[in-house]
């Protein structure tokens, strides 16, 4: 007996495919929101109001201390006991985006504090608002820095998002899993599954390396 079934893996590539969409979906929109939120998280972090700094600290200690699968398994299975039933694609897209943006803060509060103080001075001389000093002069600036770290997000959330299969999103993990049960062999489509989440990872390293040349290096 082969060690890899190479026909069942060919045969059965469209139907695992089919689960892309919501591979791509769930990382590409988690990616997003948890950008936005993370960008307000990390601005909220440099309030001057020590509430909002406490609940931004508190928030991401949570979000980067809890494992992926527990926060999946609370909003799919936990919320029901309290009459809560949501979707698996929505639990999904909930746990990425509020886990995602916990980690994109700290990018971007650490990209922020990177711009040399003297450019804020510069800016409150020149008698600018606090709102345009951090839209116009240090934001371009923290983005550009946090390109290569974002990067990083996304391949671990295209990666991560195998953990939606636990509760049944059908991914293209999920896809892999329904037929090494029916066929027997989980150990040939699960490279398979490898190998297409590889190929996913390295055409996205090549966009952000693209990125990195044209915005950081330049």
């Amino acid at each position: 007996m082969s060690f890899i079934n190479f026909k069942l893996m060919i045969d059965n590539l469209g139907f695992v495919l089919t689960g892309l969409p919501y591979t791509l979906g769930i990382a590409g929109l988690s990616f997003v929101t948890g950008l936005i939120l993370g960008l307000f998280l990390a601005l909220m972090r440099r309030s001057k109001f020590k509430i909002l700094q406490a609940f931004v600290q508190v928030y991401v200690s949570i979000m980067r201390g809890v494992p992926m699968i527990v926060v999946l398994f609370m909003l799919y299975f936990a919320l029901p006991y309290f009459g809560i039933q949501l979707p698996a694609l929505l639990c999904a897209y909930i746990g990425f985006s509020t886990v995602s943006s916990a980690y994109i803060s700290e990018i971007f509060r650490s990209s922020i504090a990177a711009i040399d103080f003297g450019q804020w001075e510069a800016a409150r001389a020149l008698g600018l608002p606090q709102r345009i000093i951090v839209q116009k002069v240090i934001l371009p600036q923290a983005i550009r820095i946090a390109i290569p770290p974002l990067g990083n997000v996304v391949v671990d959330m295209i990666k991560s998002s195998s953990l939606a299969a636990m509760i049944t999103v059908p991914d293209i993990f999920q896809n892999a899993r329904i037929v090494g049960g029916r066929e027997w062999d989980y150990m040939s489509m699960y490279i398979l599954v490898a190998l297409i989440y590889w190929s996913l990872c390295v055409l996205f390293e090549r966009f952000q390396n693209y990125l990195e040349k044209r915005l950081v290096l330049r």
